[in-house]
């Protein structure tokens, strides 16, 4: 479309111009007044006429007060014989100077003809061929480019003023650490390979999504100063056959021209998946895409400065030709960051932002366990906007606890208003998960309780770990269990009924314990672990379970979940029949204030 609108304005362009020209060089002559035959007769008559001009038909009549004026005479007959016949006198018309010329013919009487019918069509078409041939040129162009990489160039030679170092990177230490060795190799090269050290081809950064992986490879070629090549792993897959190997071959042909360098490639699941795997093989173009880059990795010389970094979160699914010593020899896990780097994190994204005085970060960090770089970067713009919306000047710590709420569930649902009924079922379901988790040892304590609608959910009941864990032990899994059926229970003790709000409870506590008798081996069964997963690679998802477990191993293991579900469930009714004045209270406050936070359950619990 835009190269239609261009072809449509040059054409206007030529036409304006060529009636540019033409204005310029004919500029006609002054209109003179004309007059009838009988009139010039009867000047004639009375002697006022001076002098007659004759070319062709054309009369140019002077008179003798030196006025001008213009006439026709009929074709093939003399003026003065013309004259005679209209009447005028013969004395007076020899008295009278006749001068006859030669007809001039004029330039643009023959060469208006030639320039509209002659060469002006023949610009007309000469452009209009000229656009063609044109279009066909850069379409020929483009069907070479078509094979060239789409890296986009950061660092050094690339956009300066995105430059990302180490510091702009919180947390990661460990990560930092492998790859400073990468940093000084691409600055000082010559001392490694001095001693005989090989470089690590290939680096490969392991993580779930939105822990840091690009950035922190950005930030190594910001502290290496280096060309950084950028692409995603879907961007070398086309529906041509062989393109994804062309472009393979041009990114590494040029970023070996800007060596030292890096090349990065985001999602490398999306072309490193298991070759021959899944239903139906591989894809043939990913597969040769795929098979490229291994060649690509095996040819590069000891000397030459270029690294390979990867970043994917499905490290499982990958070839292990990717995987071998040579290619991505080096494999960084980035684990989700502590509290103290969440914090860190934090005071990063809030760069920028007018936060106020009071302003606990180390708090917002305490409720976001789990979260991810991304999820903090989240949570800071959502806690600016909030503000922003609320007409404030500055970020209080109430707009970023909203936030954390707001990432995790979702935005209030302020139009989904509940009945006087369910908001008091929806009060006693979240009163008995949190009484029971508050009841029993080595639970996360209990952050905040609301019945205020947000995302999917009806309520919600918060809970934050005080401290990090790498491990979970089985009392605690049976402890996280009974809290789950707390609400199930509640609502059957207060109701003597059942509704679906503990429908994702039930899914939930269901998972769990079928987890512990499989996965775990927490089970009566003792320490063995049921069923394998299946996968189709390029779906890139669980799909099926392969039993490797007989029929009755199957009805003991349904067996084993049961007993897990109903122990948890006597556990919880035992708890909130022991305490139901307790559970009775929790849930009449929230009906009135519909959200309790941490220090005022706790009062609550205490002081019953």
């Amino acid at each position: 479309m835009n190269q239609f609108l261009k072809n449509f304005v040059l054409i206007i362009v030529i036409f304006l111009l060529l009636g540019g020209i033409f204005s310029i060089t004919y500029s006609p002559a002054e209109k003179t007044p004309e007059i009838l035959i009988t009139n010039l007769v009867a000047d004639i008559n009375q002697d006022k006429i001076k002098n007659i001009t004759v070319t062709g038909d054309e009369l140019s009549i002077t008179y003798k007060d030196n006025e001008k004026v213009v006439s026709k005479k009929e074709p093939n007959v003399t003026l003065s014989q013309f004259l005679l016949d209209y009447g005028a006198d013969k004395a007076k018309l020899s008295s009278v100077e006749i001068d006859i010329q030669k007809e001039k013919e004029s330039i643009w009487s023959w060469l208006s003809p030639l320039v509209i019918f002659g060469v002006l069509p023949l610009i007309v078409f000469g452009v209009f061929f000229w656009m063609i041939f044109r279009q066909a040129k850069s379409g020929a162009v483009q069907t070479f480019d078509f094979t060239k990489s789409r890296a986009r160039l950061f660092g050094a030679e690339g956009h300066p003023k995105d430059k990302i170092t180490f510091k702009d990177v919180a947390g990661l230490k460990e990560a930092k650490e492998e790859l400073t060795e990468i940093v000084d190799f691409l600055k000082f090269p010559k001392k490694y390979l001095q001693m005989g050290a090989k470089i690590p081809r290939g680096v490969l950064l392991l993580g779930v999504a939105g822990i840091g992986k690009t950035l922190l490879a950005r930030a190594v070629a910001g502290e290496a100063n280096v060309p950084f090549f950028s692409i995603s792993g879907s961007e070398f897959v086309e529906m041509f056959v062989g393109v994804g190997s062309s472009r393979v071959r041009d990114l590494f042909s040029t970023a070996k021209k800007s060596a030292p360098s890096i090349i990065f490639i985001d999602e490398l699941d999306a072309i490193g998946r298991h070759r021959g795997a899944g239903i139906g093989g591989g894809h043939d173009e990913r597969e040769q895409t795929l098979n490229q880059i291994l060649v690509e990795m095996d040819g590069f010389e000891r000397e030459t400065n270029v690294i390979v970094m990867a970043a994917t979160n499905r490290g499982d699914i990958l070839d292990p030709a990717l995987l071998r010593p040579g290619r991505f020899d080096r494999k960084i896990v980035l684990d989700p960051p502590d509290i103290n780097d969440r914090e860190a994190i934090l005071k990063i994204h809030s760069i920028g932002k007018p936060l106020a005085q009071n302003i606990n970060l180390k708090e917002v960090a305490e409720r976001t366990p789990g979260f991810s770089g991304a999820d903090l970067a989240n949570v800071a713009n959502e806690a600016a906007l909030l503000a922003a919306k609320r007409n404030k000047t500055q970020i209080y710590q109430e707009e970023f606890l909203e936030a954390i709420e707001k990432v995790l569930l979702g935005p209030e649902r302020k139009s989904h208003i509940l009945s006087k009924k369910e908001k008091e079922i929806a009060a006693f379901h979240e009163a008995g998960h949190a009484l029971v988790s508050a009841s029993l040892p080595d639970t996360e304590p209990v952050r905040k309780i609301s019945i205020i609608a947000r995302g999917m959910a009806a309520g919600y009941t918060l809970q934050m770990p005080s401290e990090e864990r790498k491990i979970k032990s089985k009392t605690e899994f049976l402890s996280e269990l009974a809290t789950l059926l707390g609400g199930y229970c509640a609502e059957k003790i207060i109701f003597k009924e059942m509704t679906t709000g503990a429908s994702n409870d039930l899914a939930r506590a269901s998972s769990l314990a079928r987890k512990l008798v499989k996965e775990y081996g927490m089970s009566s069964l003792g320490p063995v672990s049921f069923g394998e997963k299946e996968e189709l690679v390029f779906l890139g998802r669980e799909i099926s379970e392969q039993r490797n477990y007989s029929e009755k191993i199957a009805a003991l293991i349904d067996e084993e979940v049961k007993k897990f579900i109903r122990s948890a469930e006597k556990k919880a009714n035992k708890i909130l029949n022991r305490k139901k004045k307790l559970l009775d209270k929790l849930a009449r406050t929230l009906v009135e204030k519909e959200t309790i936070e941490r220090e005022e359950f706790e009062k609550i619990v205490k002081k019953n």
